[in-house]
């Protein structure tokens, strides 16, 4: 069984606001990349800090919230952390992360990711290299996670993978992996889907 979560704890710093609740065609960031993953998980939750838009968006569609862990560094890793506990509880075997702040993402992306992993991990990878924020993790690797982060520590998210022995699973579509930075980027893809329609 495969469970899903969105990473949606950054700070949006150069974004000038919460990037979980922009809207884009209507929609908040963060219910993109939850649709997306429902398609492929038995169930999605999303990580984020506590008082955010991003909380009260998840809490308002009944969206399990997790928050990191007291001690641990800020970072992916650290979501990806409450994620697995979560999925753990719930007898999930399986993973899938995903950012959110990618509204682009392959539809069929987590879907091939899970069959690449099978009962391990997998991430996407691109002509611009990994996209560790797009992978599958097993449960199995909790353990590993949480001493990688302990003592505050938050090695690179495709390392962690990587001692996984993570499959790479390659997309060919480099740009439907950019993330959105700033709201010029945020108006380009809102351009671009209107062009599209």
């Amino acid at each position: 069984m495969l469970y899903g979560v969105v990473l949606s704890g950054g700070r949006s710093v150069r974004f000038g606001g919460e990037k979980a609740a922009a809207l884009l065609a209507g929609k908040p960031l963060l219910l993109w990349a939850a649709l997306r993953l429902q398609r492929t998980c038995a169930a999605v939750a999303v990580n984020t800090r506590q008082g955010t838009q991003a909380q009260t968006l998840a809490q308002a569609a009944g969206l399990p919230v997790l928050f990191d862990a007291p001690g641990d560094a800020a970072g992916p890793l650290a979501g990806v952390k409450a994620g697995l506990s979560w999925a753990r509880e719930h007898g999930a075997r399986s993973l899938a992360v995903s950012p959110c702040d990618a509204p682009l993402l392959p539809e069929e992306l987590f879907a091939r990711l899970a069959e690449a992993a099978g009962t391990g991990a997998a991430m996407a990878e691109t002509a611009d290299g990994p996209q560790p924020l797009c992978a599958v993790w097993p449960v199995s690797s909790l353990a590993a996670l949480s001493a990688a982060l302990a003592g505050g520590a938050h090695p690179p998210t495709w390392r962690m993978l990587d001692s996984l022995g993570a499959r790479r699973v390659r997309f060919a579509a480099a740009e439907a992996f950019a993330n959105l930075n700033t709201r010029a980027d945020l108006e380009a893809v809102a351009e671009r889907l209107r062009r599209n329609l």
